[in-house]
């Protein structure tokens, strides 16, 4: 069948946060527990039952890198907040080092720099963060182990009390955030395990049915390293995000494509093309971006290396006409990826 332009799948609504759960499997493959975890601390907030004095919910979350961690953390701000970036995300990379650190809270008066110095963590930073939609602002400390060990400390009143006192003395209140942990704690130990399993074939776990307990095991110990427990102690939900099975990268391929579908339409307008795959084309993207060591990451610089930079190519070379079709197919040994043109009267034909 030749591809068509139609392609209903392109259309995302803004979702009800009334179904949250469903919306974020949606947009978050393979990591249904974690996202069942997530969830109620919204539905409590929404309710008005959420604690006081201390924020809605703290969640760590662990697990090899390309599982889609942060990824959580913006769908989540997608379907409250109807924007992904609408979130506080503090990159823990950047506070390595323990000066560093004095940057989110700003340096104290008589201090040299007090007024040139704008403090990261302030009240209207965190309301900014906040939506017509909903007030429950989300804070995101990407990689937190990277950070240096007084920022964790920074963090234990706010974890604990939501309050942070600012070098000027003013306070943040962070009652009404969800706060997000990441790390990649544990990922080497993780790699080692499930290295056996290692190739595109391999990555649905049959054969080793404790796998996921095992990672969980690995990851909690690198925790407990890393992080005093009274630090521990003050986190509601230590989730471990599991390596994504066959099933779930292809799902993930074709979010992915959908995306680029829809890049397409809103940055080219009436110069956009369509983008279709053939079988054969599909299991060469999953067969190369297959990764349980990079995950979906190594996925999208597949689809970025193979099917994207060829059709920029071909619309830098005036090769594709507005409203024609890329189409991809992979023939003859299956280790190649052919893009070529389709003239709109092939696109549109049944």
């Amino acid at each position: 069948m030749k591809p068509t332009m139609a392609n209903t799948r392109l259309r995302r609504p803004v979702p009800e946060t009334g179904d949250l759960l469903a919306t974020l499997m949606e947009k978050v493959v393979g990591q249904s527990s974690a996202l069942e975890a997530i969830v109620p601390y919204v539905h409590m907030y929404q309710a008005g039952l959420a604690p006081e004095g201390r924020p809605v919910g703290v969640f760590l979350l662990l697990g090899p890198t390309g599982t889609g961690k942060t990824h959580t953390v913006e769908a989540l701000a997608g379907a409250i907040h109807s924007s992904e970036r609408h979130l506080l995300r503090i990159d823990c990379g950047e506070f390595q080092m323990e000066h560093e650190v004095a940057k989110l809270i700003g340096a104290p008066p008589g201090y040299l720099g007090h007024r040139e110095t704008s403090p990261l963590l302030t009240q209207q930073k965190l309301n900014a963060a906040t939506s017509e939609r909903s007030n429950l602002s989300i804070v995101l400390f990407d990689e937190i182990e990277k950070a240096a060990p007084s920022l964790n400390r920074l963090l234990l009143g706010v974890l604990d009390k939501a309050v942070l006192r600012l070098g000027d003395n003013t306070v943040v209140n962070f009652e009404r955030s969800l706060i997000f942990l990441t790390s990649n704690l544990g990922a080497r130990g993780m790699s080692r395990e499930m290295r056996p399993d290692f190739g595109f074939d391999a990555m649905v776990d049959r054969g080793r049915p404790n796998l996921h307990r095992k990672l969980e095991n690995i990851a909690l110990q690198a925790v407990r390293k890393r992080f005093s427990p009274e630090f521990v102690n003050r986190i509601d939900v230590i989730s471990t995000y599991q390596p994504l099975s066959r099933e779930a990268l292809a799902r993930i391929l074709e979010q992915q494509l959908d995306d680029f579908r829809l890049h397409v339409q809103n940055r080219l307008g009436q110069r956009a093309f369509a983008v279709e795959l053939s079988g054969a084309a599909r299991q060469f993207l999953l067969r190369k971006g297959a990764s349980p060591e990079y995950g979906a990451r190594e996925l999208k610089r597949t689809l970025l290396r193979h099917l994207i930079q060829p059709i920029a190519g071909l619309v830098a070379r005036g090769l594709l006409d507005a409203g024609g079709c890329a189409y991809a197919d992979s023939e003859d040994d299956g280790e190649h990826l052919e893009v070529r043109c389709l003239p709109p009267a092939d696109t549109l034909a049944a």
